[in-house]
């Protein structure tokens, strides 16, 4: 063979197999040595290489040999001559390493090693596939369907190899036709007898995954991370995003204008449904997120025994969308934030929660105003199991009382895992004592509108009240309705209250009697009408409450009376039940302006001919006409 013509087949050899020059050439040789044992009978234990030169592509073979002074067998021995050419002090009985090639191995070696040849041609282009696709994988390849049946399809793939896409890894309900072109992901790479066996997926949630690197350049860069992907192969698909730099908009940067990106993604996946949510280090955050598109009423965490639960409560209307066709929703959701979620109607969890909070006494000493409401509940859940309509305000009160009890069950589980790990609780960081916890928060002196809002809010004792307020005071600031007057109010409510010795809960008073202390800057009993005496010695008495304040000397107030308040005792009681109901302005001052008397809205004093004393009965004006409603 000339030098052109074996440098042309050469070359065509590296082009068609995709293989090195010092593959090609090692197999030829390793052919070359087998074919020269073959054709002189050569044992193996005798040590023979061949080399070839690549320009002209002339082949010689060099054998080990004995150096001898008569030839026996010339496969083993050489002439002492001979062997002195290659080496000059060889001696008899040297080994020597001589040229032997034969006189016919030309095209007689070239028959023989034919076939050893394409075996190591094709061992190396096996090998040279494992390696190239073992780092492919998990990422996208592109292929032509070849075949496809029930159980599989095969698709052809670069370097001459074929992959494998089971039925289980195809997306339900696509179907391929021969010479297709099909993108799908590497999932695993196998050392097989005929090869490297590529194992495709286009169900497996990392095909998602790829397909966002490459349709969002922001992913692709690291701007936009993705969190987490689950995933129902041809149904649907929940992704957790988030940026990793300020300014971007992570959801934004998926969909694309008009939906450019997600509608190209959607496609690839025969028409997947594909949620984008954004995450959130908050897992009640996150999870309210992960049962989008369903509104959520309130998320409550719990672990229990390394199971962390996580109950939603959403509204009637929404609990379908939640949960989704077949649960589908809610498992998505599920395996998106590692949470075991349960979803509840807002109907469903007040039941639950009343049957909670019947059989928790601990949990029901500490919120009696919960308890008290338990009726009203009740009367509402009725009224649903009977079929009638429930208003906006009533489901509005449901989601707040299971708000309420939900939250104080958190907080209690959560203190006493502090306390069984030894840890500082909050009480001690903030340095308050322990009776405040013992102290009610209708006893702290605040006023009705902001008690009320705070009481919504879950916050039952005034020691919860002070470590939120020394810990966290944005959290109380940033509740509705409170402003910096109200911090102001709360302040100085606080500031001035004492803590003797720790004393165990006192029950909770009766209507009407919630005597707390009154500033004495504050005229309470000015717009009272035709109570001249009572306000004379509501004023005495004010004027002494302020000047033992002043020394320290406040005592803690008794529980009140059923059905009213004694003169003693009014000058404790809140200055808000003597105001409108705006409660901020002063009474007197608006109704001179407007030129008229003085008249309370809300309270009347009346003189209780079998207590012997003057009363305070609080009314409000319904559709219904008036009726008395103590507290």
């Amino acid at each position: 063979m000339a030098k052109n013509e074996f440098t042309l087949a050469f070359n065509d050899v590296l082009e068609d197999k995709q293989l090195s020059k010092e593959i090609i050439i090692s197999a030829i040789e390793s052919a070359m040595v087998s074919a020269y044992r073959r054709a002189v009978g050569a044992s193996a234990a005798q040590h023979v290489e061949a080399r070839i030169d690549p320009e002209t592509g002339k082949v010689m073979v060099f054998a080990e040999k004995e150096v001898v002074e008569d030839i026996i067998e010339p496969k083993t021995e050489v002439l002492l001559e001979e062997a002195r050419k290659i080496k000059p002090d060889a001696q008899v009985g040297d080994m020597v390493i001589v040229e032997s090639t034969p006189a016919d191995f030309g095209r007689v070696a070239a028959q023989t090693a034919r076939q050893v040849i394409q075996q190591r041609i094709r061992e190396a282009e096996r090998s040279n596939q494992m390696q190239y696709f073992e780092r492919q994988v998990g990422e996208i390849v592109s292929g032509v369907v070849q075949a496809t049946n029930a159980q599989s399809t095969t698709v052809g793939l670069d370097m001459k190899a074929e992959g494998t896409l089971p039925a289980s890894q195809r997306i339900p309900g696509e179907r391929f036709k021969v010479h297709d072109r099909i993108r799908a992901v590497v999932l695993e790479v196998k050392d097989g007898p005929r090869g490297p066996q590529i194992i495709l997926s286009r169900a497996h949630r990392n095909f998602l995954r790829r397909l966002l690197e490459n349709e969002v350049p922001e992913i692709y860069h690291g701007v936009v991370e993705i969190r987490a992907i689950a995933r129902e192969p041809g149904a649907r698909a929940k992704v957790a995003v988030s940026a990793t730099q300020p300014g971007i908009d992570p959801v934004g940067a998926c969909v694309g204008i008009k939906g450019v990106r997600i509608q190209a993604i959607v496609k690839e996946l025969h028409d997947e449904k594909i949620d984008i949510i954004q995450w959130d280090a908050d897992p009640m955050v996150y999870i309210t997120k992960a049962i989008s598109p369903a509104r959520v009423a309130g998320v409550y965490l719990a672990e229990v025994e390394g199971t962390r639960t996580a109950t939603v409560v959403v509204g009637e209307d929404q609990l379908s969308l939640a949960i989704g066709r077949d649960g589908q929703n809610a498992r998505l959701a599920a395996k998106l934030t590692g949470w075991r979620i349960d979803i509840k109607s807002t109907v469903e969890a007040s039941a639950d929660t009343i049957v909670k909070l019947q059989n928790d006494p601990e949990l029901a000493a500490l919120m009696p105003s919960a308890v008290e409401s338990i009726p009203v509940i009740e009367e509402i859940l009725a009224k649903k199991a009977e079929n009638r309509p429930v208003t906006p305000e009533e489901y509005e009160m449901l989601a707040r009382f299971i708000d309420r009890v939900e939250r104080r069950t958190s907080e209690m589980k959560a203190e006493a895992v502090r306390v069984a790990e030894g840890d500082v609780s909050l009480a001690e960081q903030a340095g308050i004592p322990a009776a405040a916890f013992d102290m009610r928060l209708e006893q702290a002196g605040i006023k009705e509108h902001v008690f009320n809002i705070l009481t919504e809010a879950g916050i039952e004792t005034v020691g919860s009240l002070m470590v939120k307020m020394k810990l966290d005071p944005n959290s109380v600031l940033g509740l509705p309705g409170i402003g910096p007057k109200a911090i102001q109010n709360i302040e100085e409510c606080l500031a001035a209250l004492t803590f003797p010795e720790p004393a165990p809960v006192q029950p909770e008073a009766a209507p009407v009697s919630e005597a707390v202390s009154t500033p004495a800057s504050e005229p309470a009993m000015e717009s009272l009408p035709d109570a001249a005496e009572a306000t004379a010695v509501v004023e005495k008495q004010a004027q002494t409450r302020k000047e033992a304040r002043k020394h320290g000397e406040e005592e803690q107030e008794d529980e009140g009376h059923k059905d009213g308040i004694s003169l003693d005792e009014l000058f404790t009681m809140k200055p808000e039940i003597f105001q409108t109901a705006s409660g901020e302005e002063d009474e007197d001052s608006k109704d001179k302006k407007k030129g008229k008397k003085g008249k309370k809205k809300g309270v009347a004093l009346e003189f209780d001919e079998e207590l012997g004393e003057v009363v305070s009965r609080k009314k409000h004006k319904r559709s219904g006409g008036d009726f008395e409603e103590e507290w």
